[in-house]
């Protein structure tokens, strides 16, 4: 008799280990399970890119101030406005112009308008083609020779901040894009115009200032506006391309899962590997575009409520509330 309960407990407590082997394997099986996709590599562009940060600026300002002192009779421009070299400006009277009109005024419209025509105001001609930045100075305010009246801007450009790690990739006349933080579904064309020769240094960080000039300036460019630039570095026209989670690192080497025929298993392939634009590879070589590639990826579930956490429980039954 005490040898048969010996045998019972003992074939009880073996199958109280099954039992929570079983569970703990589906539990691991619940977390995380492989999804398989089978995609071909794609003949197509590849384009890398260099961020970095910029700042609309105008390539020339120009301050348009008076020759003398006196006073402002009229501003002829506003801002944004497009002015042509030699167009007047604004119009102003000298200190003694100003006090004599002053005079003339209290003594009747006649003396007034004689004095005017005699005594001709100063016009401020724009030296420059070019665009109108800065107006905000009005009408009879007082102003002396290193007051700017109006502010001119030949045209708008955006001014980048490049690393000097980088700098060795810029070149004259490469293409980048340019969006504003105000408008930020909008990508504007632009090209190198100008590489400053001379460092700064921003935050311990050695920088390179580059001039940008956009292909065609929206209306809604301002001087002052922050931007983000994507200067076009290294790229590829019909390149064999697949993206980054088909292939996989090991030490120095890349490699690809492979389906082929005949095959139950997943075949190993290395293939050498070129460019990437962080979403896809260049392939070199290695694989061609008829293979077909396997794409691996972990998808993780959590355990469902009805998984109690006592491993003795069975499978599916719900520990009852207290």
């Amino acid at each position: 008799m005490l040898k048969l309960k010996s045998k019972i407990t003992f074939v009880i407590l073996v199958l109280l280990i099954i039992s929570v082997f079983v569970v703990m394997k589906l539990k691991s099986k619940n977390l995380s399970s492989e999804i398989i996709k089978e995609i071909n590599p794609a003949i197509g562009t590849i384009q890398t890119f260099i961020s970095t940060t910029g700042t609309v600026l105008p390539k020339n300002r120009l301050e348009i101030k008076p020759p003398v002192n006196g006073r402002i009779e009229s501003i002829l421009v506003q801002e944004g406005e497009k002015v042509k070299e030699g167009q007047a400006l604004a119009r102003m009277s000298s200190t003694e112009r100003a006090a004599l009109l002053d005079a003339a005024q209290g003594q009747g419209e006649e003396v007034l308008k004689y004095w005017k025509e005699v005594y001709k105001a100063i016009p401020l001609l724009s030296p420059i083609d070019g665009e109108v930045i800065v107006a905000t100075t009005q009408p009879g305010q007082t102003v002396t020779t290193s007051d700017a009246v109006v502010v001119l801007s030949d045209h708008l450009i955006v001014r980048a901040q490049v690393d000097e790690t980088d700098i060795g990739k810029i070149k004259l006349a490469q293409g980048a894009l340019i969006t504003l933080d105000a408008y930020l579904n909008t990508k504007i064309n632009a090209a190198v115009e100008h590489i400053y020769y001379e460092s700064e240094t921003v935050n311990n960080v050695t920088i390179y200032k580059v001039d940008l000039l956009p292909e065609k300036a929206p209306e809604f460019f301002r001087s002052g506006m922050n931007a983000t630039v994507d200067f076009k570095a290294e790229g590829k026209v019909n390149a064999l391309l697949l993206p980054v989670d088909a292939v996989r690192k090991e030490k120095d080497e890349s490699y690809v899962l492979l389906k082929e025929a005949g095959s139950k298993n997943p075949v190993k392939r290395v293939v050498k590997t070129g460019i990437t634009d962080d979403k896809n590879y260049e392939i070199i070589s290695g694989v061609t575009a008829a293979d077909t590639v396997l794409v691996m990826s972990k998808k993780y579930v959590l355990p469902n409520g009805d998984m109690g956490s006592n491993p003795f429980m069975p499978f599916g039954q719900k520990k009852k509330a207290k």
